[in-house]
């Protein structure tokens, strides 16, 4: 593989990934806290509706889970390619 053809691979799978987290992100902080909350505030979590949950705290967890997700996938992602640091 060339150099550029291997640069485009590592860019690509780097988009996928970013892309994969920005929809996990999308769907938690605005389809749970916003667009499904009416139909999740049936279920209590802590006494809590789950949707006031996800809106007010549940979203700011896996915010932070997908920080660690994204700095080890990253990490993986550049030993695969060769990118790393030392």
């Amino acid at each position: 593989m060339s150099l550029s053809g291997q640069g485009a691979a590592y860019w690509s799978a780097t988009l996928k990934l970013l892309g994969g987290i920005l929809a996990v992100w999308f769907i938690c902080s605005f389809g749970a806290g916003i667009l499904f909350a009416d139909a999740l505030n049936s279920i209590k979590l802590g006494g809590y509706p789950l949707g006031f949950w996800f809106a007010q705290q549940g979203s700011i967890y896996i915010f932070i889970a997908l920080i660690f997700f994204y700095a080890k996938a990253m990490g993986d992602l550049d030993r695969k390619f060769d990118v790393h640091e030392d």
